[in-house]
Formats: structure tokens, C-alpha cells, sequence
């Protein structure tokens, strides 16, 4: 049975994408920061959770060591920082330790096992990966950084292992609650998005799933939108 790590997966988007995997066959482990995240995952079978934080190398390391094998790996932690803290030095150094160095810890951590199976990885960008976000600095930044780096890993590691990533619109999570409970701006985002709703988390998964797959061998360095139409306006 194929193997995919969810950095993140506990919850969210990672958790919708886990759903989606799942249904595809493969043995999920899903990743929280927390011992809370990983007790909420529910029981199912081929599903395991475990408790990371990507912004040590040592965790990483020992998380990935436990794996006989892995056939893909996708990097959904990440943080946003509210109320100016991103206008800090140290808010914005702590959001690109997760959103982007987390990123590449993991790739760095599982490049060996997928290289074994000819496996893929997809990171999760953001539409802020192409738009300025004013109020996010380090989180625009970020996922910025991440498309790049996408972009640099699959030139980098191909033909060995294809390297993707999702960019997700305004999708209803955690992350996105503020935005949610202000009418006028709720508002804002579901007129300029062509399907005129919010995002939900397995909206997200069919992506991931197609990107890990068979369908996608020929498919690398690609960001590719998952919102809805709201970049096209």
C-alpha cells in the first residue's frame, strides 16, 4: 500500500487532503503541533497521527526515519500571525520557520524514501503566492517563497521525484476565521470568487491526489490554484 505524510494534517486543509488520500488507497499519517491536534483525529482505519513540529530538524529527522516507506509527502503546516505581529522581526522570522524552512525541512527529510518509489511531493502555496497581502506580511512572504521553492526542487530533483504545489484560496479554516466573522469582508471575497462560496477543505484533496498520482507523471514545478476562480478576476 502507498504511503503519504500530511505535515499538518491533523486538521484543515491537510485534514481535507488526508479524507481525499485516503479514498485513494493510500496509508495516511497526518501530523499535528500538538498532543490535542493529534487526539482529535478521529480513529480510521489506515490512519495514523503523530505529533511534529517542522521548525525542528531533529523531529523532522526522527518523524521521517520512521517511515520503511514513502511514496509521497505533502506539506501543509503553516502559521499566519494576526494584530501587526508579522510586522515584527521575530513574528516574521517564526512564520517563515514553519510556512518555509518547515517546508523544505521535510523535503530535505524525505528526499531518500522517494526517491526509492519514484515519489512526489506537493507543497501548498497560496494565492498570496502571486497577490501582496498587506495585512501578512511574513505569510505572503512565505508562501511566496514556497512556490519558488517548489519550482526549484522539481528542476532539482527530476526526474526522480516530481515536485508540486497547491495555492488554495480562501478556504474555511482556522486560519481564516477572522476573515469569516467580518461580514463585509466575507463578503468581498465570495463576490470577486466565481463560484461565490467559501472554499472547504476537500474541495482542496482532489488536487493533491491527482499531483501524487499516475495521472500527473509528467507534471512538475506546477503551482496550481484551488480557489475557485478567485485569481482570474
Amino acid at each position: 500500500m502507498k504511503q503519504v505524510l500530511i505535515t499538518g494534517g491533523a486538521r484543515g486543509i491537510g485534514f481535507g487532503i488526508a479524507q481525499a488520500m485516503l479514498q485513494a488507497g493510500y496509508a495516511v499519517t497526518v501530523t499535528g503541533l500538538t498532543d490535542e491536534e493529534v487526539s482529535a483525529v478521529p480513529a480510521r482505519e489506515n490512519l495514523k497521527a503523530v505529533r511534529l513540529d517542522v521548525t525542528r530538524d531533529a523531529d523532522v529527522a526522527g518523524c521521517l526515519a520512521s517511515f520503511p516507506r514513502l511514496d509521497a509527502l505533502v506539506n501543509c503546516a503553516g502559521i499566519i500571525l494576526r494584530d501587526g505581529k508579522e510586522f515584527t522581526i521575530q513574528g516574521f522570522q517564526q512564520v517563515l520557520d514553519v510556512n518555509l524552512t518547515g517546508t523544505m525541512r521535510c523535503c530535505l527529510a524525505a528526499r531518500a524514501l522517494l526517491e526509492k518509489q519514484g515519489g512526489a511531493i506537493v507543497n501548498t502555496a497560496s494565492v498570496w503566492s502571486f497577490f501582496g497581502g498587506g495585512l501578512v506580511p511574513a505569510y505572503t512572504a512565505s508562501k511566496g517563497g514556497v512556490a519558488q521553492l517548489t519550482k526549484a526542487l522539481a528542476v532539482a530533483w527530476a526526474p526522480n521525484i516530481r515536485v508540486n504545489a497547491i495555492a488554495p484560496g480562501w478556504i474555511e479554516t482556522e486560519l481564516t476565521k477572522a476573515a469569516r466573522a467580518d461580514p463585509a469582508r466575507s463578503e468581498t471575497i465570495v463576490a470577486r470568487t466565481p463560484f461565490a462560496r467559501w472554499g472547504r477543505p476537500d474541495d482542496i484533496g482532489g488536487a493533491a491526489v491527482f499531483l501524487c498520482s499516475e495521472a500527473a507523471g509528467f507534471i512538475t514545478g506546477a503551482v496550481l490554484p484551488v480557489d475557485g476562480g478567485y485569481s482570474v478576476k
